[in-house]
């Protein structure tokens, strides 16, 4: 399984990316929501995107998760956030907020619960 994880600060993704695969899913990275959306459009595989809210560029996180919400509905979503309220309303149904900071095993168990293994890690 896939999983595209968007954050403008790489050290930040990195840590992110690490603890998605430590969790045993294959990792994509994108820098921005337009990365985001360059990757979605080229790999059908991934099956979930975290994604920052505060990110630079013409689309936030939260429009991210619309956008990608409206265009691949099956993907499961979880916006995460150090510096922005978020309230429930603003972002569209099914998807998962977290606030910065938050444990390793946090990702890993909402992962696990949105994108359940299909004979492991693919």
């Amino acid at each position: 399984m896939k999983v595209l994880v968007v954050d403008d600060e790489p050290l930040i993704r990195l840590g992110l990316a690490m603890t998605v695969e430590d969790a045993g899913y294959h990792v994509v990275e994108a820098g921005n929501a337009a990365q985001a959306i360059s990757c979605l459009e080229a790999d059908d595989s991934i099956r979930a995107v975290l994604t920052d809210v505060d990110m630079p560029g013409d689309m936030d996180g939260i429009r991210l998760a619309h956008y990608v919400r409206d265009r691949w509905p099956p993907v499961s979503l979880v916006v995460l956030s150090g510096k922005v309220g978020v309230a429930r309303h603003e972002l569209p149904t099914g998807v998962e907020f977290l606030s910065k900071p938050f444990s390793d095993a946090a990702i890993r168990n909402l992962l696990k619960s949105l994108v359940p293994f299909e004979g492991g890690a693919a």
